[in-house]
């Protein structure tokens, strides 16, 4: 469970196809542009692995008190897009992981 000072916050692995990176990054800037949008965003960031070029992550965080809680605002049109290109454009299945925050300094 989130709170204001501890957001609800996505790590999500995505292991892109060497020959559609580009057309997985086109789509996912446009996905995080539209997520930008919502009234419950805080941030995302998008890390590549620097060691493996098709190894990306996402990090989200979300001012939302549950995974329920979010998921309860995301059926729109634009992630339903996003999410049909995804077999197409990924290795596997994206890997997404909720973290829950123990300690931060800062």
């Amino acid at each position: 469970m989130s709170s204001p000072d501890s957001p609800l916050v996505f790590y999500v692995r995505l292991q892109v196809k060497p020959e559609r990176t580009q057309d997985w990054l086109d789509a996912v800037h446009t996905l995080i542009d539209r997520m930008s949008e919502e009234p419950a965003f805080i941030s995302c960031d998008l890390h590549r692995d620097a060691h493996d070029p098709t190894l990306f992550t996402l990090y989200e965080r979300w001012d939302e008190a549950s995974v329920q809680d979010f998921l309860a605002h995301q059926s729109t049109d634009y992630r339903a897009a996003y999410d049909a290109l995804l077999p197409d454009l990924l290795q596997k299945p994206r890997e997404p992981q909720v973290l829950e925050l123990v300690q931060s300094w800062g």
